[in-house]
């Protein structure tokens, strides 16, 4: 009878042990997954993002320059990524780099000022999903730039 209590204490231990272990590990893949994220832009005018990591894998839809990335894993010369939406997919090395770049999230359309703050002009409008080079940071403001050249102001709330 002895020997079986033994056993079973050894085998419930053990049982307690394997699931911390397993839950450590757990957490050190999460939080591993968590460092590696990498914020990164396409720097190409038009990039195709795709469903897996090589040119023969479906493209799912483009992005255009400056389009901002979060990179979730690195496979060779592609990166998974996530992006302001949730959506994720795979983009080639190549067609991104480390540039500080911004793309409207909040609301259908975003007011870009002539300067930083609301007392400022209007100088156009953008809708959801536009993508930016931040220039400059002023307080709660960045000053940016599109790809086609325009520049203005947009306040860091609206963006991602």
């Amino acid at each position: 009878m002895k020997e079986k209590c033994s056993s079973f204490i050894l085998f419930m231990l053990n049982k307690k042990r394997n699931i911390i272990l397993f839950f450590a590990i757990g957490n050190i893949f999460f939080f591993t997954q968590s460092v590696l994220a990498e914020r990164m832009a396409v720097s190409s005018s038009k990039a195709n993002i795709r469903s897996g990591p090589g040119t023969t894998y479906d493209i799912l839809w483009q992005v255009e320059k400056y389009y901002p990335i979060e990179v979730i894993r690195k496979v060779g010369e592609w990166y998974f990524f996530k992006d302001f939406e949730g959506d994720t997919g795979w983009i080639k090395k190549t067609l991104i780099n480390k540039k500080h770049t911004i793309i409207t999230s909040k609301g259908d359309k975003v007011n870009v000022r002539s300067g930083p703050g609301i007392k400022f002009e209007k100088t156009f409008m953008v809708e959801r999903g536009v993508p930016f080079k931040v220039i400059k940071t002023q307080e709660k403001w960045l000053k940016i730039e599109h790809a086609d050249g325009d520049q203005g102001w947009i306040f860091k709330g609206l963006v991602w």
